[in-house]
């Protein structure tokens, strides 16, 4: 089914990001599926903000460049990580090389036809916008702009977190003098 034509001089308003949610070390972040980038990668600043201190952790990168649309973009090393793409019934773990760039000034990490290729997500781009990751075309994931987005990754972590409770801290003691509150603080930095 096709979304109606915009009225005239207002086609660029059909467009739709195709901005999900993703858990990066357990760290919520979004990616950006670029069909258009030639790899995957992400700004300094971003990175920084997302894994703050892991210059020491990147691979190095020499005599490579890189250039967007509108300029050179200078590469900073490689981050050598998984991504999570989280769905209440089995996510989807990505091991992936994303390359920081120096002077980017996008927010979101970019994931490019490098990993679009190896994973075979495809980007469905009917009434009801989702994507798909390898051969299993029924798991649909949302694009940030649909409210399921952020339920599924509170579903995910939620899930993590019950795991981690009723197995790894089942034979522990936790004061019962606590408050609710204190407890699920407490279990949340463990």
């Amino acid at each position: 089914m096709c979304k109606p034509k915009p009225a005239r001089g207002n086609g660029y308003t059909a467009g739709a990001s195709c901005i999900t949610s993703i858990l990066m070390n357990d760290i919520e972040a979004k990616v950006n599926l670029d069909t258009g980038a030639f790899c995957t990668f992400v700004s300094k600043d971003s990175l920084q903000a997302i894994l703050p201190g892991r210059k020491s952790h990147l691979l190095p990168i020499e005599g490579v460049q890189f250039s967007s649309a509108s300029n050179n973009m200078y590469p900073w090393g490689i981050l050598d990580t998984n991504l999570v793409f989280p769905y209440t019934t089995g996510s989807v773990r990505m091991k992936t090389e994303i390359v920081a760039i120096d002077n980017c000034t996008s927010q979101h990490i970019i994931l490019g036809n490098d990993y679009l290729s190896i994973y075979g997500i495809n980007i469905n781009n009917h009434k009801d916008r989702y994507f798909t990751i390898g051969e299993n075309k029924r798991q649909k994931f949302a694009f940030f702009n649909m409210p399921k987005q952020i339920s599924m990754i509170s579903s995910v972590k939620d899930t993590y977190k019950e795991e981690f409770v009723s197995n790894q801290l089942a034979e522990a003691h936790i004061n019962s003098s606590l408050s609710p509150k204190m407890r699920h603080d407490l279990i949340n930095v463990l």
